[in-house]
């Protein structure tokens, strides 16, 4: 830059944090945490109940051909296992996610943040599924146990009760992912530094260099200003 040149440094002040406020007016980092261990606790619960059944598969299969009524039932080993390894994978994640909320790692808290996006998307794929073929609730139904409905009940109405039920899900996970997202973006910004960023223009004249003023001849000595 050459001397003289006209500069002005105009200070911004650093971009504002996202909001970290979730449902109940509590942090977000706490909501990840009560999230985090809700889904370990859920996934856990499925895994007790499943392991007697993964001990003694006979037990299982007599249990399953009781409830399942001419259904037509998967595998009953395989779905173990599938089952199984999911509510496995679930407590892998939701126990990361509940570390890096409360440890102020953003990376460990992606995969949880991924999960949410890719159930949100399931359930919305569901949605329209029952929206564009509405007769995809009866036939469902046809395929209920005989004693499953007390009484008969109108179609259109249980198709609008199953549609507002997936709306309120829908609803409440895309709120979960807000909550898991802001989460991410403010432990990443404790991780990140905040920098002040500087605008350089043209409008006023930079301070003149230290050796002019110094190469000029100094004034008169006061003894000799008084004597004069």
């Amino acid at each position: 830059m050459a001397p003289g040149a006209r500069r002005k440094m105009l200070l911004l002040s650093p971009e504002p944090r996202s909001s970290t406020s979730c449902c109940m007016c509590c942090h977000v980092r706490t909501g990840t945490i009560i999230l985090g261990v809700w889904h370990m606790l859920f996934n856990l619960v499925v895994l007790t109940i499943l392991f007697p059944a993964l001990w003694d598969p006979h037990m299982y299969h007599l249990i399953s051909t009781e409830m399942s009524s001419g259904l037509d039932v998967m595998d009953e080993g395989n779905t173990l296992y599938i089952v199984s390894a999911i509510s496995l994978l679930m407590i892998i994640i939701s126990g990361m996610a509940t570390y890096g909320a409360f440890k102020l790692r953003p990376a460990w808290i992606i995969p949880f943040l991924f999960y949410e996006c890719f159930d949100l998307g399931l359930n919305m794929v569901v949605a329209l599924c029952l929206v564009i073929n509405p007769r995809t609730i009866q036939d469902y139904v046809k395929q209920l146990p005989d004693n499953f409905l007390e009484k008969e009940v109108d179609m259109k109405y249980m198709a609008a009760g199953v549609m507002f039920f997936i709306s309120c899900i829908l609803i409440i996970k895309a709120y979960i992912i807000l909550c898991v997202w802001r989460c991410y973006v403010y432990v990443s910004s404790w991780s990140t530094p905040e920098i002040l960023k500087y605008i350089a223009t043209n409008d006023t004249t930079m301070l003149i260099p230290y050796d002019d003023p110094v190469e000029k001849t100094p004034p008169p000595s006061y003894s000799t200003s008084v004597s004069a």
